[in-house]
């Protein structure tokens, strides 16, 4: 009598995802340079926003694959179960938006005041600004798609939820660690940026306000403030700025995330959303339930 194989742990289907992706992701980022003409081995410190639109773009080719492939026949589950529901979407995009933008419009003007940043000057180019925009739309959705969307979700399902949370929140700053500037401060600044993006997960049962949240975040920190992001150089920003000295204060050349404000920020609005979500989390449960039973 045959016996019925176990499914595999959720954890167990973490470990087994990550060197596909890697390897995936590698491949279609070699792709985009070869499409661009460019060579990977001497990628330029920063590229034009264009060049790193068109690289990010074959990243979530690779990540769709991969995760659309894992999610089929690993997992056993709809893509759309990750968390792409229509309930609310619009609501929480907005909301998302909104806390990405105020946390860098309020830390941009502490800045300012505390005469820790200068406000150099300000150029518009739209043909940038719109590259960027979609640059970092990419960004959001890859990231978000694996680490809370397949990484965070499978990991709930075999230990618990801030257990969950805090492994994956780990996993996603660790996958910042080749970028300039990374130190342990700004390995804690990251860390506590996917704890805040999973808690907006944990209670949504949704993907789209750690989408929002997390492309606000980045694209008014660099194309809007012109910080670097996350220690990467953005070639264009709407503002340029200067630092009166490097420190943990405005962060340094590893952007806004290096910043002592950044920590303070985020801690707040964890608090903010789980204050905002947490009596609604059942009725988010029930809703994402009824769209996953319609999933194809």
């Amino acid at each position: 009598m045959n016996k019925t194989r176990k499914p595999m742990k959720g954890w167990a289907r973490v470990l087994t995802i990550f060197l596909p992706f890697i390897i995936t992701l590698v491949i279609s980022q070699i792709l985009g340079f070869k499409v661009l003409g460019l060579s990977i081995t001497h990628r330029p410190e920063s590229m034009e926003p264009f060049q790193e639109m068109v690289i990010a773009l074959f990243g979530l080719c690779g990540t769709l694959i991969v995760v659309g492939l894992f999610r089929r026949f690993l997992d056993k589950e709809s893509f759309r179960s990750m968390g792409f529901y229509r309930f609310r979407s619009l609501t929480d995009i907005s909301l998302g938006f909104v806390i990405g933008a105020a946390i860098m419009v309020v830390g941009f003007v502490l800045l300012i005041v505390l005469n820790e940043i200068i406000w150099v000057n300000t150029h518009f180019n739209l043909t940038k600004i719109i590259q960027l925009f979609i640059l970092f739309v990419v960004v959001a959705i890859t990231e978000e798609l694996f680490f809370r969307g397949y990484i965070l979700n499978n990991l709930m399902k075999s230990m618990d939820k801030v257990a969950a949370l805090i492994v994956s929140s780990v996993g996603f700053s660790l996958m910042h660690i080749g970028n300039p500037g990374y130190s342990w401060f700004s390995f804690l600044n990251i860390a506590l940026a996917g704890i805040l993006l999973g808690v907006s997960y944990i209670y949504t049962k949704s993907l789209w306000l750690p989408i929002a949240l997390h492309f606000s975040w980045n694209f008014f920190q660099g194309p809007v403030f012109g910080y670097n992001v996350s220690g990467q150089v953005i070639n264009y920003s709407i503002i340029s700025q200067s630092r009166v000295t490097d420190n943990l204060l405005n962060g340094g050349s590893f952007g806004f995330e290096g910043s002592i404000l950044s920590i303070v920020f985020q801690v707040v609005a964890i608090i903010v959303i789980y204050m905002i979500f947490k009596k609604k989390e059942a009725d988010y449960s029930l809703r994402s339930h009824f769209n996953s039973a319609d999933s194809v």
